[in-house]
């Protein structure tokens, strides 16, 4: 597959900016062809599409997460990974999925991950103590209740901060709650997160400048 990507013309491949990430945007390159699937023994399948993304090794780990040792190689400079998409369903046919749409779907993996690594590390998921199964839904629907939170809170504050984290907002909340059992004070606390905003924005700035990406203009607001 690899000498199959080689032989392609360069504009064959299509470049797909999926959304704006913590470290810049999340970038794509795919190319999608209709092949014919074979079954066991050696028996003909459907008509499908392939698709195959191209990210250069330093990024292939984290743009579209892991996968299986079959569905992927690489060469010097690219990792290649390969994706089946139907295009029949009980003999209908079905809508061909825009670039975007396919991109968006491929790079979810990696939030999908992130959520749940979120869920572990600020509300708990992983720390229950249940013998039922009624209990442990219990305990996952809260602790995934509070992600979203946490998540729709944070996107909320982005707006005016675009460095804003969900670990920020969770110190935040966390201590405006035991406030009445605390000394500190809320300029206090609001001095902390302003400091760690400012590290993380100028973080995010010079990352952008690194990659020789242009900054959001709220964050070239904020830095200059």
């Amino acid at each position: 597959m690899t000498v199959w990507g080689h032989a392609l013309d360069p504009a064959a491949w299509v470049h797909v900016t999926v959304r704006d990430g913590a470290k810049g945007p999340v970038e794509i390159e795919l190319v999608t062809r209709r092949v014919q699937t074979r079954l066991e023994r050696k028996r003909t399948g459907p008509e499908e599409g392939l698709v195959v993304t191209r990210c250069p090794l330093a990024d292939a780990g984290t743009v579209e997460g892991p996968a299986s040792p079959d569905a992927h190689d690489q060469d010097a400079r690219y990792g290649y990974r390969y994706y089946l998409t139907p295009t029949c369903v009980a003999h209908r046919a079905l809508k061909a999925p825009s670039l975007g749409d396919l991109a968006r779907v491929i790079t979810a993996g990696g939030c999908i991950e992130a959520s749940f690594k979120r869920g572990k590390s600020e509300t708990g998921m992983d720390e229950y103590q249940v013998r039922t199964w009624e209990g442990w839904h219990h305990h996952m629907a809260l602790t995934l209740i509070a992600v979203w939170f946490l998540i729709g809170e944070t996107h909320r504050g982005q707006q005016v901060t675009p460095a804003l984290t969900l670990p920020q907002v969770r110190y935040g909340l966390s201590v405006l709650l035991l406030e009445v059992f605390c000394t500190l004070s809320i300029p206090y606390i609001c001095r902390q997160v302003q400091r760690q905003l400012m590290r993380n924005e100028l973080a995010r700035f010079y990352h952008y400048r690194t990659r020789n990406c242009i900054p959001p203009k709220k964050l070239r607001r904020a830095i200059q």
